[in-house]
């Protein structure tokens, strides 16, 4: 089976999008980068340095320092699939960053999106 092409995507790519979607909604940057460093353990100098050495979906979460225990309690839809039941783990954790992106756009409180 051939692989999505979004694993192969750099995060980097598709980063600034992730930041216009907050920011349009009156959120910021800062958040999305909370988000991002909860869900993968990474520190905001190292999730710099994954930015700019346009580090793949796939390696970025290879490489993470840490995925948060707490993601699996991210659940509902993303692009009209149930994220809790996505059954190729790679897929799954880009959906769960997609959830969390989503939950902030929609003005969810930060405790509420990162399970506090």
């Amino acid at each position: 089976m051939e692989k999505h092409r979004i694993y192969s995507t750099s995060v980097a790519s598709v980063y600034p999008h992730y930041v216009a979607k907050a920011e349009k909604k009156g959120r910021s940057k800062a958040e999305v980068d909370e988000i991002l460093c909860w869900l993968t353990g990474h520190s905001p100098e190292s999730l710099a340095g994954v930015l700019a050495d346009k580090t793949s979906f796939e390696d970025f979460f290879a490489q993470a320092p840490r995925l948060n225990p707490a993601r699996s309690a991210i659940t509902g839809v993303v692009c009209g699939v149930r994220v809790e039941e996505i059954e190729d783990p790679l897929m799954r954790e880009i959906r769960y960053l997609d959830k969390l992106i989503d939950e902030l756009a929609k003005g969810k409180p930060m405790a509420k999106i990162l399970r506090q």
